[in-house]
């Protein structure tokens, strides 16, 4: 079977994290706000997400406020980072212990029999039905200024998820995003 055509259950256990907390200073507005084609570039993210990731974190910082109030994030967890102006690898943080934090909480339904975890922003699909003792076993990692990625893109990355997985996209040779991290590794 084509990477792009994979089989849905080979990423039912693959998390999606959106990090859309910068304020865009050389852009001028906070690219989460920015429309494009008809939506903005943070509900694109997330919507590209969702369709392979389950559940999908979504970081904000600068103008989260406005983001919140504009956006349609779906079945989202958004969090927010309060040190978003420190850089990216802040806002890498604040969505790796929100996905750890919703990994114990469905750990301990599934091991108990009970629903999915509350959370900021709910949750979607069927974890508490999954396997093991994690649940997500990578996270995909998206920039939000990304508008020509693909689902096939994300399904081609996403079908290397294992918890031990390090994978990068790479086109014409160039390392990119989005890129695959095994739960061993947060």
């Amino acid at each position: 079977m084509p990477a792009d055509q994979c089989d849905p259950n080979s990423v039912a256990r693959v998390a999606g994290l959106v990090l859309a907390a910068g304020a865009g200073r050389r852009y001028g507005m906070p690219k989460a706000l920015v429309p494009y084609e008809g939506r903005l570039l943070v509900e694109r993210a997330y919507q590209l997400l969702a369709t392979v990731c389950d559940p999908v974190v979504v970081v904000l910082g600068a103008a989260a406020d406005e983001v919140r109030s504009r956006a349609d994030l779906g079945d989202a967890v958004v969090v927010l980072n309060p040190d978003w102006d420190s850089g990216m690898g802040s806002s890498l943080r604040t969505g790796l212990a929100a996905l750890r934090s919703i990994s114990a909480g469905l750990r301990e339904n599934h091991q108990s029999g009970s629903g999915p975890a509350p959370g900021p922003g709910g949750l979607r699909g069927n974890h508490q039905s999954g396997s093991g003792p994690d649940l997500v076993d990578a996270v995909l990692v998206h920039l939000v200024d990304l508008p020509g990625m693909t689902v096939a893109a994300l399904r081609r990355v996403a079908a290397a998820a294992t918890p031990e997985v390090l994978t990068v996209a790479t086109y014409g040779g160039v390392r990119g995003h989005p890129v695959l991290v095994g739960r061993t590794h947060w």
